[in-house]
C-alpha cells in the first residue's frame, strides 16, 4: 500500500496552511489549520475499512519549559507522542481525502462534528488534554488539528500520517475514542500499513 500527498512531499516541511500555529512577527498565533491532502493506492484484497492516525513523536516532556521566555528546549530532551488526528471506519472504497475537507480553521473548544468521509468516525486528539485548564479553549477536540510546536523548541518536529488497511468494516471503539483506542482495537486486523511524514517548526532558527 502506498500513500502520497499533493500538500507536501514525504520528509519535507508542511506548509503553514496545514498547521494550527504560525509565526506572526516576533510571536506566534493560530494558523489556517487545514488538513493536508492524502491519497493512497495498492490496497490489499480483503480490505473492509481504513484507520488514519497523525502523530508527532517529538513533543517535549518538560511542560514548564514550553513557551517560557528566555528558555530554549534542547534537541536532546526526552520526547513523547502528541496525537493530531485519529479516524476510524473510513470506508473501503475511499482513496483520498481532499485538503481542507476535514478541518479548516481553529475552533475554540474543538470541532464537535468534524467533516470527513461519509461513515468514518473521528476521535479525540491531544489538544483535548493540552487545553483542559484553559477556559477559552477547553473542550473535546475531535478530528484533525495541526502542528503548533513550542516556538522555543530547538528540535524540528515530525508529523507522521499513518494509514492502516483493516479486515473489519468497523472497530469496537468508545464514543470519545483516542488514537490509543484505535491501536488496541485494530490489533489482529491490520492487512497493510503505509505512512508519510512532514516537518514543522515555529522556532525562528529551525527550518521547516
Amino acid at each position: 500500500m502506498q500513500i502520497r500527498s499533493d500538500s507536501f512531499d514525504n520528509g519535507q516541511p508542511l506548509p503553514p496552511e496545514f498547521a494550527a500555529g504560525r509565526r506572526e512577527g516576533d510571536g506566534v498565533g493560530f494558523g489556517a489549520n487545514r488538513n493536508p491532502h492524502l491519497a493512497w493506492s495498492d490496497v490489499p484484497e480483503g480490505t473492509r475499512s481504513f484507520a488514519l492516525l497523525c502523530i508527532d513523536p517529538d513533543v517535549p516532556t518538560v511542560g514548564e519549559m514550553v513557551g517560557k521566555a528566555g528558555v530554549e528546549i534542547p534537541v536532546d530532551q526526552v520526547r513523547t507522542d502528541f496525537v493530531h488526528w485519529a479516524m476510524a471506519d473510513i470506508p473501503a472504497d475511499v482513496r483520498d481525502i481532499a485538503a481542507g475537507n476535514c478541518s479548516d480553521g481553529v475552533v475554540p473548544h474543538g470541532k464537535q462534528d468534524p467533516a470527513g468521509p461519509e461513515g468514518a468516525r473521528q476521535g479525540l486528539n491531544d489538544y483535548t488534554g493540552w487545553f483542559q485548564d484553559d477556559d477559552d479553549m477547553a473542550g473535546q477536540w475531535r478530528g484533525y488539528d495541526g502542528p503548533f510546536p513550542p516556538p522555543n523548541d530547538l528540535r524540528l518536529h515530525r508529523y507522521f500520517f499513518r494509514l492502516f488497511a483493516l479486515d473489519v468494516a468497523s472497530l469496537e471503539l468508545p464514543a470519545d475514542f483516542t488514537a490509543g483506542d484505535v491501536q488496541r482495537a485494530m490489533q489482529g486486523h491490520v492487512l497493510a500499513e503505509c505512512a508519510i511524514h512532514g516537518t514543522y517548526s515555529l522556532h525562528p532558527k529551525v527550518g521547516g
